[in-house]
């Protein structure tokens, strides 16, 4: 086996932040100095490297100086750590409303995963895949998120399968808090996915089944929505597009809850947004 050096595009700042919890953390369970393969410091570094490039825990592992079960289990320490920093809807919207913005936007997104043998009965009473998409005809988990204006990823929700549409998912996680600061003043805007999802929540006029044309103003209000909504696409691009574990995870499904509030933690430090 040959070694070589590689870098990763983290700043060393959230480094310290990540070790800083798995420090604390050591202290909760008593851990004894000089017992541990790696450092604080060391851990949290393999965990960045594996949130920022998603490679094979037994290479990385070995890079580490450290075996493959060690892998796994400082890997699922820094998860662990960081999912429990993630905030909870009620505080994320609260946040979001005393910050002055004037809607939020709720998204859902289809996570790859590896193909699962759970099944479940559709609607229709057919045995199916839990965890196969028909949105994108592939296996995956559904989760949720809610994103500021800006389109700044603020929440994400627990994992549900990937055959669960995405107005059942925030009917089960979201819409309570959602309907609660509506009534504050802060609406929601989504897709035409969640019509039918209730108060304070905009979905676009769908066309009429008849084929004519919508009213003027339909078209009008619709495009209006469009135009706030669209930027809510920005945030799964940070969260993914920056930590590359979501594009395709190989652990249970189960637990992409706690890999994708890891990474939204991840991206609050680095945006300057955690909370004091």
């Amino acid at each position: 086996m040959i070694a070589y050096r590689a870098m990763v595009d983290v700043p060393r700042e959230l480094v310290v932040y990540v070790a800083s919890l798995l420090r604390a953390e050591r202290r909760v369970r008593r851990t004894r100095n000089r017992t541990r393969a790696l450092t604080c410091f060391r851990q949290a570094l393999f965990g960045l490297v594996w949130f920022r490039k998603r490679e094979d825990l037994t290479t990385l592992g070995a890079g580490f100086g450290i075996s493959r079960a060690t892998a796994y289990r400082y890997r699922d320490e820094v998860v662990a750590v960081l999912s429990a920093q993630a905030p909870g809807l009620h505080e994320a919207l609260q946040r979001v409303h005393e910050q002055g913005w004037a809607y939020v936007i709720l998204d859902g997104k289809i996570v790859d995963t590896d193909r699962c043998a759970e099944k479940t009965t559709s609607r229709q009473g057919e045995t199916i895949d839990a965890w196969y998409s028909g949105k994108t005809r592939d296996f995956g988990a559904n989760i949720q998120a809610v994103m500021r204006p800006d389109g700044f990823p603020v929440w994400v929700s627990d994992v549900e399968p990937g055959s669960v549409h995405d107005l059942t998912v925030a009917r089960e996680h979201a819409l309570g808090a959602l309907y609660a600061f509506a009534a504050q003043g802060l609406p929601t805007l989504a897709d035409p996915g969640y019509e039918g999802a209730g108060h304070g929540v905009f979905t676009p006029v769908k066309q009429p089944a008849d084929g004519a044309r919508l009213a003027v103003d339909n078209r009008t209000y619709n495009l209006l929505l469009r135009s706030m909504r669209c930027k809510g696409e920005r945030g799964f691009a940070l969260l993914v597009g920056r930590w590359r574990v979501l594009r395709h995870v190989t652990v249970s499904p189960r637990r992409i809850s706690d890999i994708a509030r890891a990474a939204l933690v991840l991206t609050h430090f680095e945006h300057g947004y955690l909370s004091c």
